[in-house]
């Protein structure tokens, strides 16, 4: 098979373990996915229906209207570049204000709509009733009379019952709002959305209309309030130029001014020059041969200055080898002291330069200034009766401009005022809301539905989580995963409704030869234990699978079949004695002397199953109280003998590991085909582990869906311990089926051997037809 032939089948069996998890759990998915669907059927079903009646609101652009006065109160163009962000959202915000809200419950009159009052009678408990019963009490017919003079004031008050069912939801990439309201009553959600839709238009009207009349009152008071003013101004100007002659003014005043302008431009200048020499001048003056800079801006100082460094630098390196009067050293010094005498007279040179720019753009500087004082005198002179003319000149002007503006917009508002009774707004009602016809809430079939799918996937999803919690034993090759032992065998499930249908095909295929049934009775008996199952129902099933655990611990080993064999398990009521008992039915069967041994001295049970007296046991031979003649006890089965537990020890682990008991399995292996020793479970007590360490091989019962990982591994550790031979495990009460251990699904009810009898179909099944397949005691077919 090619390696993707390989992936595919491990993802096949994948499938089929994720299929036998949803049938193993399938009652936890089933009760998940009701209790939703009860859930859902509940609220869908109480809950109270909700009716949407939905309104379409156009919101245009402030300036498309003809009572727009945005010019006058010079915010038009903020709104058109800014309509889709501030001013629509405002609207949108209108739309849900309380102040609407109390405007549509007023014009509805909610206080008296039977819909509201039916809502609120539903709602109101024992105790409201009782406090609307206090409050009403002694109520007189002036107090009825004042409730009914006053409606609209009571309406305002039902605001919340708009304000809860509205919604506003702006349509994308358009101009549209969608107003809709929810209500249990659907001729009350139709009349909101529409009270709503033609409010917010009428409010947006007179909104504007009143901004309109408030600003033509105060256009009015201040074209008024400016006349007075300008015609105030305009004679205290002519009178001034009167009194000081301003009206034949000539041109000679302008080129004064100019002259001015440009001796202090001049002034200025110089100061700037004498700053920069001066800042010179103190930079020069501040230098030093060994603290001169690098940025000094004279580039013979600067290069004076590099020589200078050079010839220093030279003469401390050769100082370190040469001394101060050797003859180089002597010319270096030389050297060193003209170029610092050149580079001081040199700084010298330029500070004495930089001193005399400096005297020169000062003097330069104190000349301007007084030029600049004679010359402002003249301004001063000139200018001092012409200053105030002119600035009641200009503001003469600008109240005239003003006083026209005004007045022009004054007209404009008049003529809006005058279409305001048009109603026309940007706000425009496109579809008006209809009655629903039906409630859009609850959607039971779509609620329904969608509880049947989370059921399922929750459903699901729980069922993986409990098997992910479950810690049990699950399969033979998790048993082989976690411990390396082999699986010898499965023993199926035997529930009460199976053993009456197995009971029932029994009673109906009488003719066949089932073979002496225990009690020695003709009939058939009721199978309610699968203790003894195969002997009471050599054909049955469950018979066949204890053969075929026979056969599996015959060929453990490859050299001889084992003689005493321990049989153990993990925990309590994991069916090793039921197990112990029937496979000693199985190699009975065989011809074969089986002995079985109850070395469960704590809680035995063998006795019971064989219906054999406990007077004496196990316990009376480890003493040394009887030998085992004495206490082997035939069996009702043929070829199957008992060594019943006994009375129970103080000592039971010590007894187990004495030297008696070793003599007593290695007499028994002498006088039996084959040895089965029943033992209490390994993690209860140490007794199990004891006996292992002495019998030939051990083997594991466990119970599917009970034994758990934990406790398998710690008892194969502790049986280990103690050297035993386990030769593997038992599975035990396995639910046959898709959702059992993923083995084959075989019909257990309708099982029967094709030709011959259940002996001739065990001939072929085991070669040799005896217990120990290298010689011996061989035993011969029934």
């Amino acid at each position: 098979m090619s390696p993707i032939d390989n992936k595919h089948d491990r993802k096949e069996v994948d499938l089929l373990e994720y299929w036998r998890i949803i049938l193993k759990r399938k009652w936890i998915m089933a009760t998940f996915c009701l209790v939703l669907l009860a859930g859902a059927a509940v609220k869908s079903f109480t809950t109270t229906p909700l009716y949407r009646a939905t309104s379409s609101v156009l919101i245009d652009e402030p300036g498309s209207s003809l009572i727009n006065i945005q010019d006058i109160l010079n915010y038009g163009g903020y709104y058109r570049t800014d309509y889709l962000g501030t001013y629509f959202n405002t609207q949108l915000r209108l739309l849900t204000s309380r102040s609407l809200a109390e405007r549509v419950a007023k014009r509805l009159n909610l206080a008296a709509r039977p819909e509201l009052a039916s809502s609120r009678e539903r709602r109101s408990g024992l105790g409201q009733r009782l406090r609307n019963i206090i409050t009403m009490k002694g109520t007189s017919k002036a107090a009825e009379k004042q409730s009914g003079s006053a409606p609209s004031a009571q309406s305002a008050s039902y605001y919340y019952v708009v304000q809860s069912g509205l919604r506003v939801q702006p349509v994308e990439e358009t101009r549209l709002v969608l107003v809709s309201y929810v209500s249990p009553s659907p001729l009350l959600a139709a009349d909101i959305v529409n009270a709503v839709a033609e409010e917010f238009v009428t409010f947006s009207v007179e909104t504007r209309y009143e901004a309109t009349r408030q600003t033509s009152e105060f256009l009015s008071e201040q074209i008024a309030s400016l006349r007075d003013e300008l015609k105030r101004k305009e004679e205290e100007m002519q009178k001034y130029g009167q009194e000081k002659k301003l009206l034949y003014l000539n041109d000679k005043e302008s080129s004064v001014v100019n002259k001015f302008a440009e001796v202090n431009s001049a002034y200025t200048e110089s100061q700037i020059d004498r700053f920069k020499k001066e800042a010179v001048y103190r930079e020069l003056k501040s230098l030093n041969v060994d603290t001169l800079p690098q940025s000094v801006s004279n580039p013979t100082i600067q290069a004076l200055k590099t020589t200078y460094t050079q010839v220093k630098s030279e003469y401390e390196e050769k100082s370190s080898f040469y001394r101060p009067d050797y003859p180089e050293m002597i010319k270096l010094k030389a050297r060193l002291e003209s170029t610092r005498k050149a580079l001081e007279e040199e700084i010298n040179k330029a500070v004495g330069t930089a001193e005399a720019d400096y005297r020169a753009a000062l003097k330069k500087e104190n000349s301007l200034l007084a030029l600049l004082e004679s010359e402002r005198g003249d301004v001063v002179r000139m200018n001092n009766n012409s200053i105030l003319y002119r600035s009641l000149q200009i503001e003469v002007e600008n109240m005239r401009n003003l006083l026209s503006t005004l007045v022009a917009r004054q007209n404009e508002i008049q003529v809006s005022s005058q279409l305001g009774g048009l109603r026309t707004s940007n706000i425009k009602i496109i579809d008006r809301a209809l009655v629903p016809a039906s409630p859009f809430t609850p959607d039971t079939k779509r609620n329904l539905i969608m509880a049947l799918l989370l059921g399922i996937i929750g459903g699901i999803g729980l069922a993986f989580f409990v098997e992910y919690l479950d810690d049990t034993v699950k399969g033979p090759e998790e048993v082989e995963k976690i411990t390396g032992l082999p699986t010898l065998g499965t023993i199926p499930y035997l529930s009460g409704d199976r053993s009456r249908k197995i009971q029932k095909r029994y009673e109906d295929y009488g003719s066949y030869d089932f073979g002496p049934p225990a009690t020695g009775d003709e009939t058939v008996p009721e199978v309610t234990e699968i203790e003894l199952v195969n002997y009471l129902f050599p054909k049955f099933a469950i018979a066949e699978d204890y053969r075929t655990l026979r056969t599996s611990i015959l060929f453990s080993h490859a050299d001889r079949a084992p003689k005493t064999i321990c049989f153990t398990s993990t925990a309590p009521q994991e069916g090793k004695t039921v197990t112990t008992s029937n496979l000693a039915v199985s190699f009975a069967q065989l011809e074969g002397k089986v002995l079985l041994i109850d070395a469960d001295l704590r809680k035995p049970r063998l006795h019971k199953i064989f219906n054999v007296r406990n007077h004496v046991g196990l316990s009376d031979d480890l003493t040394g109280k009887l030998s085992m003649a004495e206490t082997v006890q035939k069996s009702a089965i043929e070829n199957v003998w008992i060594i019943p537990s006994g009375p129970h020890p103080p000592n039971p682990a010590e007894l187990l590991n004495s030297r008696r008991m070793g003599q007593l399995l290695a007499e028994a292996k002498e006088k039996f085909d084959v040895v089965l020793i029943d033992t209490p479970p390994v993690l209860a007590v140490i007794d199990p582990v004891i006996v292992s360490s002495l019998a030939d091989s051990t083997v594991i019962v466990i119970r599917a869906g009970k034994t758990t990982q934990r406790g398998l591994v710690r008892a194969a550790e502790e049986l280990r311990k103690a050297k035993s031979d386990i030769i593997g495990v038992v599975f035990n009460e396995v639910r046959i089926g898709p959702q059992g251990l993923g083995i084959p699904y075989y019909n257990y009810y309708h099982y029967e051997y094709s030709t011959g009898s259940s002996a001739g179909r065990r001939r072929k099944e085991e070669p040799g037809g005896g217990l120990n397949s290298s010689g011996g005691n061989a035993a011969r077919e029934k």
